[in-house]
């Protein structure tokens, strides 16, 4: 990957409806030749694919929480039930397993404190081979960003 990928990039971070016309203004390059580029990005995993950046608040889930999940256990097989359950979870937004003392990092959002309490119940608490959980509410976001910028340049 070089700089000019990298400027592509750039330009579909910043806007993944990006024309070709302007993907190519970015890079430098005719709109068929940053097509190109564009279409080896894909094919080779860069870029996995495009998504609304939606603003969870305005559907009603304006509360970050932050779970901590320790396990009873650290068997390739706990791990594999709890992956599997918490992936199909409805209020999981990221899962990330972890190093350090508690094995998992989840993030939910929530409406409330009141539905959080729900969440909690009735999906968090109820996936397998839990021993502990922590959860930590977020105050506000200060940085939300899909690529470092230093990745870009």
């Amino acid at each position: 990957m070089d700089r000019v990928d990298r400027k592509i990039l750039s330009a579909l971070v910043a806007n993944g409806r990006a024309s070709q016309q302007e993907l190519a203004d970015a890079a430098g390059l005719s709109p068929s030749a940053a097509s190109r580029r564009q279409k080896m990005l894909e094919d080779t995993g860069v870029i996995r694919g495009y998504r609304a950046d939606v603003n969870l608040s305005r559907l009603g889930a304006g509360a970050t929480v932050m779970v901590t999940v320790t396990l009873e256990s650290q068997s390739e097989e706990a791990m594999r039930a709890f992956e599997a359950a918490v992936a199909v979870s409805p209020s999981v937004i990221r899962c990330h397993l972890m190093s350090g003392r508690e094995d998992y990092l989840i993030v939910v959002k929530a409406a409330s404190i009141e539905d959080y309490e729900r969440i909690h119940r009735q999906d968090i608490a109820t996936l397998p081979l839990v021993s502990r959980i922590e959860t930590a509410f977020a105050l506000r976001e200060v940085v939300n960003r899909a690529v470092p910028p230093r990745l870009l340049e």
